[in-house]
């Protein structure tokens, strides 16, 4: 995210999944997001409408039921797929989340939540 307005730098509850400035890094997953000429028409429909919250659009991870993984280097460091399956979101790719502009750091599966997500720089 550009500004300060993410929950984390990359790394959540001790595993690495990307690397940006503290407080620029949020997830989500592929449904919240805007790509394309979307990221374009949400910028301008969220200035001229009465958007929803973001509290309201943001996606609550389902917790894992156990958080059984082996705790040395290689387990704390996750490694991102270049897409989601169909292709849709690009690793690097610009995207809008909650009408705020940022860049697909992560792609995968996370320690803290069940399903695909997706980190946002």
């Amino acid at each position: 995210l550009t500004e300060a307005t993410g929950v984390h730098d990359g790394k959540v509850l001790g595993v690495s999944y990307f690397e940006c400035a503290p407080e620029h890094g949020v997830f989500t997953q592929v449904e919240l997001l805007q790509i394309g000429s979307e990221v374009l028409a949400g910028a301008l429909s969220d200035a001229t409408s009465d958007a929803q919250p973001s509290s309201a659009r943001t996606a609550a991870p389902t917790p894992l039921a156990s958080s059984s993984f082996e705790d040395n280097e290689e387990s704390r460091k996750l490694s991102s797929k270049e897409q989601v399956a169909d292709g849709s979101i690009l690793l690097g790719q610009p995207v809008r989340w909650s009408g705020m502009q940022g860049i697909v750091r992560y792609i995968g599966e996370v320690r803290f939540a069940a399903g695909e997500w997706i980190g946002l720089e």
